[in-house]
């Protein structure tokens, strides 16, 4: 990426993130995550949010379904929408503590739909570097995307104290068998950086105030790395209850 567009993205960015900051009032907030947590799941095909109109006007619409990296069945009862920034401490926290037993039984099992958004904050100088490097990875290999994954958070110090994060992302990137020369393309090219900017501007509209903060359709957002069993709890209660609407209903189980 070239330091002229990566100056006015941040700048851009951080605008955005400002919108959704713990002191920001964000008039409508509230109201726009009840009316999203009440929106209906879907036929399952992605992860719903609907930006409120009223927010809209912060920046343009955004679709949710064409961000992120979604990990589980798609038919999946529960969908829960992960906004988190590559440089929080508590991301990392949570990404090493919890995320492993939440996909191994919620996820793995066809419980729970989960869709990581990574975007930028604006407090974390080298985000938008390794961010974009995910993008990139992603888009050759969701395989090799997810052990750049695991790497950024579980070495997240490493590239976050290094005055030169470009290179050493792109060591850890060069041992994952991907294309070199289509992953370096496409970040000069800043390919993906689309994605990365709409996930910020998401984050705004739907009032995200601090990270990681975790969207599970149907039952009030929930902030930050929280105890592993708040978590068992939330998507165990939110599963019952979307399968006894279900069998009330009539419709047919999930596979």
């Amino acid at each position: 990426m070239n330091a002229g567009l990566r100056t006015i993205l941040m700048v851009a960015l951080m605008v955005v993130a400002a919108c959704g900051s713990p002191d920001a009032e964000g008039e409508g907030t509230e109201d726009l995550t009840r009316s999203l947590l009440a929106q209906p799941a879907g036929d399952g095909s992605s992860t719903p949010l609907v930006v409120d109109e009223v927010m809209a006007s912060q920046g343009p619409r955004v679709s949710v379904a064409e961000l992120g990296f979604n990990r589980g069945d798609t038919t999946a009862l529960v969908k829960v929408v992960e906004m988190s920034d590559y440089g929080c401490g508590y991301c990392r926290q949570f990404h090493e503590e919890s995320f492993g037993p939440i996909r191994e039984e919620f996820i793995a099992t066809g419980m729970v739909e989960w869709k990581f958004v990574p975007y930028i904050t604006g407090m974390f100088e080298n985000s938008l570097v390794v961010t974009e490097a995910a993008e990139c990875t992603y888009a050759q290999s969701p395989e090799a995307f997810e052990t750049l994954n695991a790497r950024l958070w579980a070495d997240q110090s490493e590239w976050k104290g290094s005055s030169d994060p470009e290179s050493v992302v792109h060591a850890w990137v060069s041992g994952l068998g991907i294309d070199m020369a289509a992953f370096d393309a496409c970040q000069d090219s800043d390919e993906r950086i689309g994605r990365v900017a709409s996930a910020t501007t998401l984050a705004g509209q739907i009032g995200v105030r601090g990270t990681p903060t975790f969207v599970v359709l149907g039952w009030p957002p929930l902030q930050g790395a929280l105890p592993l069993q708040m978590f068992r709890d939330v998507l165990t209660a939110a599963h019952t209850q979307l399968e006894q609407l279900q069998e009330a209903s009539g419709e047919p189980g999930t596979p």
